[in-house]
């Protein structure tokens, strides 16, 4: 006998107290890249600290936490710029929860809670294979590449990517 669970994946504003629990998930998150490429455990500026974190809840136009049936799993920050131009700085989840369809729904979550939004941009390294999939899966496209990064962009039409 098989029972289907109802995952309700949600987005809430990260608060000053979730700084710790998100740093740590994602230390784990980026750590778990050295999987996929990555020279060994670390990633991009204060990833593995709660400061940061709290610095960025105060600084970014948004960070988002990712719950998963009310658990935290991840995180995501987000910069708004006029005529509608986003810039999402992070995603990112729990390595437990890879590869289970969360991070596109997560992702498609974050682009309907901007509904206004014209132009989606990220970047990446480009050893991280891992993200590049998953981005172009979410509909970005590679715009430009250079030895330290790749650059992704999404147009958006009427709330929905084009």
């Amino acid at each position: 006998m098989t029972a289907t669970i109802d995952l309700n994946l949600t987005l809430e504003p990260a608060r000053a107290d979730d700084d710790a629990a998100l740093a740590g998930i994602s230390r784990r998150a980026f750590d778990s890249d050295a999987a996929v490429g990555g020279s060994g455990p670390g990633g991009p500026p204060g990833y593995d600290s709660a400061d940061w974190q709290r610095q960025m809840m105060t600084q970014a136009s948004a960070y988002w936490k990712l719950l998963l049936n009310g658990r935290l799993i991840g995180g995501a920050i987000v910069f708004t710029y006029p005529r509608g131009r986003y810039y999402l700085a992070r995603l990112y989840l729990d390595p437990d929860y890879h590869r289970q369809g969360l991070g596109l729904r997560a992702m498609a979550a974050l682009l309907d809670a901007y509904p206004e939004a014209r132009t989606w941009r990220l970047e990446t390294p480009p050893w991280n294979g891992r993200t590049r999939a998953f981005y172009e899966k979410a509909g970005f496209r590679v715009v430009r590449e250079t030895a330290e990064d790749v650059f992704f962009q999404k147009t958006m039409r009427g709330g929905h990517g084009a």
